[in-house]
């Protein structure tokens, strides 16, 4: 039986057409095109995050390193202020997720719910300030007044919700619990909190994966409400800290010394590509066992089955 199939569509793929056959060639081809562009850049991060500057700065294609060259990552490492950095977006980023999670699956379910009252005036108040918003200014003094400046609660509370996460995991509850699932449930006495903790929650595993990826990449990635909102130097985030190594590393490009000012600049030239590498690592190695979950959460909730 698997002998004949196999021969079936062997002989299907033979029957193809010229004109579909060419199409498929096509489309492999854009797509190994599109992949290779995107792919390449943050392949030559890496990679000339270990090379010479030198190199790196004749502008050559790099597909492994030339030269090698350590002194930016030694720099990096040996930055005192690295770890603590690194300790606190762990922290800030922990929090903001646990936050923001507590706040957006609860709020998308309610407005999936077609018996609930002006979920329509609630949901255009919600897409209202996707496009208009009262400033920097406003903001710094909210915070400044609810005397959370300076906090842990200055960086979880201002992106507590995304908007766009909120009509994502919403559009997932709407076409993924089904109503009938609901009346089934009120039928044997449970009500509104117990289908949600109960039902509901637990068939949401992959929309909570999804959010938790797309919240944690972006307080992971936050700078200016740091600059804005914090003014220990402690409390800064691993984004702040790599930019004021580099920061730091230009101001004293300058020396008598030719020979030690050159090997400054290379310093300074090769922290560009390592302070990428180490800021974003964690999210690499995070985003593979996310993967899975974040491809079906988005099609399922953007499907309107």
């Amino acid at each position: 039986m698997n002998t004949k199939g196999k021969i079936r569509g062997r002989g299907s793929f033979s029957r193809q057409s010229f004109s579909d056959r060419a199409f498929d060639a096509v489309n492999w081809t854009i797509m190994i095109l599109i992949c290779v562009s995107v792919a390449y850049p943050l392949w030559f991060v890496l990679v000339a995050s270990f090379t010479d500057p030198n190199v790196v700065n004749q502008g050559r294609i790099l597909l492994y390193p030339v030269k090698l060259f350590l002194g930016g990552y030694e720099r990096i490492f040996r930055y005192p202020p690295l770890w603590k950095g690194y300790l606190n977006t762990l922290i800030y980023t922990a929090a903001g997720s646990a936050v923001s999670i507590a706040v957006t699956v609860p709020a998308a379910y309610s407005l999936s719910r077609r018996d609930m009252a002006g979920r329509r005036i609630i949901m255009f108040l919600f897409t209202f300030t996707m496009f208009f918003s009262g400033g920097i200014i406003p903001l710094y003094l909210i915070i400044q007044k609810i005397h959370i400046y300076n906090t842990l609660w200055a960086m979880v509370l201002p992106g507590a919700v995304s908007v766009y996460n909120l009509i994502v995991c919403r559009s997932f509850f709407d076409t993924s619990i089904p109503q009938e699932l609901l009346e089934a449930s009120r039928l044997d006495g449970c009500t509104d909190f117990g289908f949600f903790f109960k039902i509901a929650l637990p068939l949401s595993s992959t929309i909570i994966a999804v959010m938790v990826l797309f919240y944690a990449t972006g307080i992971w990635n936050a700078f200016m409400n740091a600059l804005m909102f914090m003014a220990d130097q402690g409390k800064m985030p691993l984004q702040v800290i790599m930019r004021n190594l580099i920061l730091i590393n230009q101001a004293n490009m300058i020396t008598t010394d030719a020979s030690e000012m050159i090997m400054r600049q290379k310093l300074a030239e090769q922290l560009k590509y390592g302070v990428i590498v180490v800021s974003a690592l964690p999210l690499l190695l995070a985003y593979p066992f996310l993967q899975k979950y974040f491809v079906r959460g988005v099609m399922i909730g953007a499907v309107k089955g």
